[in-house]
C-alpha cells in the first residue's frame, strides 16, 4: 500500500511540473501569443525641426505604423534637430537603448556624412538597422526673392555675393544649395544657416536672404503665394531619379542638364544616388532580430495601404514614394566611390568657401 501510494504522489507531482514549463500547454501559450508592443510605448525621434516638411511626413506616417503594429503601442513623436542628422545618428548608434522601443527619423544627409567621412559621425551606417523611407523620389527647386531681380540665369550667373539660407550645415536643403551655387557657377555666394524649414521662408520675404533651395511639393503646399503672387523666381530644379519630373516646376531646367562638364555630372549623380535613400527610419545597433521583424513588416504594410497614400499626399501635398529596408541597404551598397567625385563632393557641401569651378 505505502508503495502504491508513492506511485501515485510521484505522477501527480510529474503531472504538476508539466504544466508549470511544458511551453505547449494553455498558460505558458497564451504569454507567448501577447504581442511584445502591447501596452508599450513607441518613441519616434526627428531630426528635423517641428512645424517643417519632415514633421507632416511623420505625422501622415505614425497613425499607419500604429495601426500595423501588432499590439497597438503608443507612439510618441519628439525631435533631435542638428548637425544634417548627425546629432540624432550618434544618439541611435550611441545612447538609445537597443530594445525596440526608440526609431530614429533623421533628415537624409547623415547618410552622406557617413559617406563622406565628415567630421562628428560616431555612428557606423553599416551598423544601424534600416526600417525604410516612405519617399525616395524628389525634386529640388532653387528660387530667389523677385525684388533681387533675377529673372534669368544670367541675371542669377551674374549676380555677386548672393545670400542663400539654409538650416545648418550637413541639413539635405543646405546641400542642395550649395549644389545649386556650385553647378550654376554662382559668384562669390553666401551662406546663411540657422533657420528652420518654415523660417527661411520668412527670412526670405524678410530681405535676411536672397535665395534658397527648396522642396518642389513643400513650396504650393507651405508658400503658394510665391507661385500665385509671383513674389519669387525659380531657377532650375534637381530630379531625384532624373527624368522624374514635377507637375508643376517640369518646365524648370534640370541642374546635371545645366552642368558645364563631366566631372560636375558626376558630382550630381553622387548626390542624386545618396538622396535615393530618402530619408529612412532607422533602429539602434543590436536591436532584437524579432523586434526589427515587427517593425519592418509594418513599414511594408503602410507602403501598400492605398488610405496611407492618400491621406499622406493630402498632408505633405505629393505622393509617397516608398522604399523598403531591403531597398536601402542595396542603394547604399552600389553608392558612387570614385575619390576625386568625393573628395569634390566635400568641398562642395561642406561649410568653407565653395572650390573654383
Amino acid at each position: 500500500m505505502i508503495k502504491k501510494n508513492r506511485s501515485f504522489w510521484l505522477a501527480i507531482g510529474f503531472f504538476l511540473t508539466t504544466l508549470i514549463v511544458h511551453p505547449s500547454l494553455p498558460p505558458a501559450d497564451l504569454h507567448a501569443q501577447t504581442p511584445f508592443y502591447q501596452g508599450k510605448t513607441l518613441t519616434i525621434i526627428n531630426g528635423n525641426p517641428p512645424g517643417g516638411t519632415a514633421d507632416r511626413r511623420m505625422r501622415a506616417f505614425i497613425p499607419y505604423l500604429k495601426k500595423y503594429i501588432p499590439g497597438d503601442p503608443t507612439i510618441l513623436a519628439e525631435f533631435m534637430p542638428g548637425a544634417g542628422g548627425r546629432k540624432l545618428a550618434n544618439h541611435m548608434a550611441l545612447v538609445a537603448r537597443p530594445d525596440g522601443l526608440t526609431v530614429g527619423f533623421p533628415p537624409g544627409a547623415f547618410v552622406t556624412s557617413a559617406v563622406m567621412k565628415e567630421t562628428g559621425v560616431s555612428y557606423d551606417i553599416n551598423k544601424l538597422i534600416f526600417l525604410g523611407s516612405p519617399e525616395s523620389s524628389t525634386q529640388y527647386v532653387f528660387l530667389s526673392k523677385k525684388e533681387v531681380g533675377l529673372d534669368s540665369l544670367d541675371k542669377l550667373r551674374a549676380k555677386t555675393n548672393l545670400r542663400i539660407g539654409g538650416q545648418s550645415v550637413g541639413h539635405t536643403v543646405y546641400i542642395v544649395g550649395r549644389l545649386f551655387a556650385y553647378v550654376l557657377r554662382l559668384k562669390t555666394p553666401s551662406f546663411i544657416t540657422g533657420y528652420s524649414g518654415p523660417q527661411l521662408d520668412a527670412a526670405l520675404m524678410q530681405g535676411e536672404i536672397d535665395a534658397r533651395a527648396n522642396i518642389a511639393d513643400t513650396i504650393p503646399k507651405r508658400t503658394p503665394e510665391f507661385i500665385d503672387k509671383g513674389l519669387v523666381n525659380f531657377h532650375s530644379i534637381l530630379e531625384i531619379p532624373k527624368g522624374d519630373k514635377h507637375a508643376q516646376f517640369g518646365n524648370l531646367p534640370e541642374l546635371s542638364d545645366l552642368a558645364a562638364s563631366e566631372r560636375d555630372r558626376k558630382l550630381v549623380a553622387l548626390f542624386r544616388s545618396l538622396r535615393l535613400v530618402g530619408s529612412p527610419y532607422i533602429l539602434p545597433p543590436a536591436t532584437p532580430e524579432d523586434r526589427v521583424t515587427i517593425l519592418r513588416e509594418a513599414f511594408k504594410k503602410v507602403f501598400k495601404d492605398a488610405q496611407f497614400h492618400k491621406d499622406y499626399k493630402k498632408l505633405v501635398g505629393d505622393d509617397p514614394s516608398p522604399l523598403t529596408a531591403e531597398g536601402i541597404d542595396k542603394a547604399i551598397k552600389e553608392l558612387p566611390r570614385e575619390t576625386s567625385t568625393i573628395e569634390l563632393f566635400k568641398q562642395v557641401t561642406g561649410g568653407g568657401p565653395l572650390p573654383p569651378g
